[in-house]
């Protein structure tokens, strides 16, 4: 097992919460990580049936099992057990006895909210970071590599083929996790509306286009975007807003959380087919972007991210707010660097020159080497984490 970013943020709420909740994607690491990290506590996966039906069936007892603490693994099978360790909690407090994990948001957090408020610190474990794929062993892979790749775990830990893995994660997670969060009696025109998010990666989110081409109404739309959510499949970077005499778009943009997905649900089987692949700019910025989130959430960081899209036609594509500081990046998939790719930054940063905040701007490219400017910064790809979090140099 690799060392994962987000291992502070959890052992720091272990040592002052009575209970920890990490949620995240199907096959993200969530179990192997838990388990690694707090080793002294008992385990049980709600998986198996036998066992979830004595967790649905007689909760005091099962929780009675385990006195002192327990990870609970699927947590989100049995809904109710939070009820239960709510009093458990409430008699003993200690930090760090319970470790609840998760893979359906929607469901979870809303049971946890209700259950569990005060009780329970909540973290999400996403995809892989670039840096993350980075410690596995003989790992050094193209940009294009990259991207085809995406962010699964068990892809490099067992170094399986991206593409036969991913057919197997959209089957398992169309037939199963899909049926469980809501009832979607037409999986084979769900997984065409999927396949039109992933065309859209990086584009603002009409649900009237969407629901159009897909041949569903605009409230089925959102409602199966919803569900994309809950699975942190797509997230919504919202539109930038603020007091700045502009008229903006106030539109979101969708993302995936991992390019890997997206390259499968469009058909792309090989890293090569990138290359020249219309979306290919698309791809990458959703690669950026990602990656942004997922660094910052491993680091306790969950706001403070939007794009700036005006009616004039300036835009970037990514804006990071953190305390007085606002980064402006763009995403350039262009592997020759040019000062050429700090036009669109530099257009808006203007646009913040009366904001009561200092503005540093950078474009994220696909190339690998370095270039600053007086004015700012041409960062290679691989250094995307000096773009997430400007403190980490």
């Amino acid at each position: 097992m690799i060392d994962r970013d987000i291992t502070p943020q959890l052992l720091k709420s272990a040592a002052t919460s009575p209970a920890v909740t990490l949620t995240g994607p199907r096959q993200s690491g969530k179990t192997t990580l838990c388990r690694a990290l707090f080793s002294e506590r008992a385990y049980v996966t709600l998986e198996a049936p036998d066992t979830r039906a004595f967790a649905t069936e007689d909760p005091r007892a099962f929780l009675a099992q385990f006195p002192e603490g327990a990870v609970i693994d699927e947590i989100q099978r049995a809904p109710d057990l939070v009820s239960y360790l709510q009093g458990m909690i409430d008699d003993d407090p200690s930090p760090g006895r319970w470790i609840l994990t998760g893979s359906q948001n929607l469901f979870l957090l809303a049971s946890v909210s209700q259950s569990l408020a005060g009780r329970t610190a909540v973290h999400h474990l996403l995809p892989l970071t670039h840096d993350e794929i980075a410690r596995f062993e003989r790992r050094r892979a193209t940009l294009d590599e990259t991207l085809y790749a995406g962010g699964d775990p068990r892809i490099f830990d067992r170094e399986l083929d991206p593409s036969e893995w991913l057919r197997s994660y959209v089957a398992t997670y169309l037939e199963r996790d899909v049926r469980t969060i809501a009832n979607v009696g037409d999986l084979a025109t769900f997984q065409r509306f999927v396949e039109l998010c992933a065309g859209r990666t990086a584009q603002l989110l009409n649900y009237s286009s969407l629901a159009n081409d897909c041949g569903v109404s605009q409230p089925t739309a959102k409602a199966w975007l919803s569900i994309l959510e809950a699975s942190f499949v797509v997230f919504r970077l919202p539109a930038f807003h603020a007091n700045l005499r502009k008229k903006l778009v106030k539109m979101p943009k969708l993302h995936f959380f991992d390019t890997g997905l997206v390259c499968w649900l469009l058909g792309i089987r090989d890293p090569g087919q990138l290359r020249s692949h219309p979306l290919r700019g698309a791809v990458f910025e959703t690669w950026v972007v990602a990656e942004a989130a997922k660094h910052r959430n491993n680091h306790g960081l969950t706001r403070g991210m939007s794009f700036y899209r005006d009616r004039n036609g300036a835009e970037v594509d990514l804006v990071i707010e953190q305390n007085r500081t606002v980064a402006l990046i763009d995403a350039k998939s262009s592997a020759t660097p040019s000062g050429t790719l700090l036009a669109g930054v530099k257009r808006v940063r203007r646009h913040f020159a009366d904001a009561d905040a200092d503005c540093h701007i950078a474009a994220v490219y696909g190339g690998d080497e370095g270039q600053p400017h007086s004015d700012g910064e041409i960062l290679p790809w691989r250094r995307i984490r000096t773009a997430c979090l400007p403190e980490a140099g």
